[in-house]
């Protein structure tokens, strides 16, 4: 098994788009990138840390490639937005992949250069960080999406994420 780790913005809505293929053993939400070890829910949101809200995913390769999770991860964002993302604004709340492998790296950096250029012409904003000390989120925050359906469904809609990333999958990834 592999580990990838993706900040998208707020974490609830990054764990369910990964949460339905085989091949992916694990999703975590927790903080990457910052100066404090083991921050809390409050102190990443402070902007004083320097972490962001990401996921963790525990996946098998041979059965779900690295490739495809980089893909599932551009189709949930705005990857021009270099502010956060969507009603999330601040550096706690904006796009990184942090690659745990030079492979890694590499297939991230493929897939941004097709976007850049094949189809959008526009500099995509998405960090490309090595990875680094990764802290688990408070217990509320795993698995919002299921713990709390109908606020996170109402948040997931009324930030705007739904409508822009519908967009993006049928104008980019659908082609």
């Amino acid at each position: 098994m592999e580990i990838a780790t993706f900040a998208g913005g707020c974490f609830w809505c990054m764990v369910k788009p990964f949460d339905q293929y085989d091949g992916i053993e694990k999703i975590v939400s927790g903080y990457t990138g910052g100066h404090v070890p083991n921050p809390t829910y409050e102190q990443v949101c402070s902007e004083t840390t320097g972490h962001y809200e990401a996921v963790q995913i525990t996946y098998i390769p041979d059965v779900f490639s690295y490739e495809k999770l980089v893909e599932i991860f551009f189709q949930n964002i705005d990857p021009f937005d270099a502010g956060g993302q969507f009603f999330d604004r601040g550096q706690s709340y904006q796009t990184a992949i942090f690659y745990h492998s030079e492979y890694q790296k590499q297939v991230a950096e493929d897939v941004i250069r097709r976007m850049e250029q094949q189809t959008f012409q526009k500099k995509v904003a998405v960090k490309l960080l090595p990875a680094s000390p990764f802290y688990e989120a408070e217990d509320y925050h795993q698995e919002y999406y299921r713990k709390n359906p109908s606020h996170y469904t109402r948040y997931f809609e009324g930030s705007g994420r739904k409508r822009f990333t519908e967009s993006l999958r049928r104008n980019f990834f659908e082609r």
